[in-house]
Parts: structure tokens; sequence; C-alpha cells
């Protein structure tokens, strides 16, 4: 996939993602990849991103496979800003479906 395509898209995977359950981040991860294509070095600058914005919380969890993880959390902040996202994300696909099927007459 287009790389410029996966980063215009991948904050809105991210906290549609987080808006379900907390993760930690190789778990988002792991998630993100079974659809697209992406490496660590996308997702943990994102997330501290994300954080900063205050659109994400973390906090540690004990875990039974080694250290203690950071998951990461959507605040309300951030549900707010993932709904105005999705909106916009839907008018931008129809849009393009638009453009696309002119293209074809």
């Amino acid at each position: 996939m287009n790389t410029q395509f996966k980063k215009g898209v991948l904050e809105l995977c991210v906290l549609v993602i987080l808006e379900k359950k907390d993760c930690y981040g190789y778990e988002l991860i792991e998630t993100i990849s079974k659809h697209i294509e992406i490496s660590e070095g996308t997702i943990y600058p994102l997330l501290r991103k994300l954080t900063k914005e205050g659109l994400c919380t973390t906090y540690l969890q004990e875990s039974n496979e080694g250290p203690s993880r950071k998951y990461y959390q959507v605040t309300e902040d951030g549900v707010a800003y993932l709904g105005k996202q999705l909106i916009e994300w839907k008018e931008f696909i129809k849009s393009v479906d638009t453009i696309i099927e002119i293209g074809d007459e």
C-alpha cells in the first residue's frame, strides 16, 4: 500500500482501535498489521503525539510475560476528535469515489 495513504489513516485507525479497548503498543501494531503493513517505527511516534495532544493517556499494567506494559487509552477529547475525523474520512472517501467514477466515464 502507498506510504502516503497509510500516513493519512494511521492516526484514525489507532484511535478507532483504542476507542474499543485499551492496548499496548505492540498489540496495536499486531492488530493494524493484519490489514495494513506497518512498522514499530511508525506507531510509537504516533502514540507519543496522540498522548502529547491529550487524545490518549497511558498507564502501566503488570504482565505475566515480562515487564509491565504501557497501555494507551483514548481520552474524552480523543473520542470527540475521532468522531469529527470519522465524519471527515467518510466525506473524503465519498468524494474520491465520485472522482474515480467520473474518471471512468
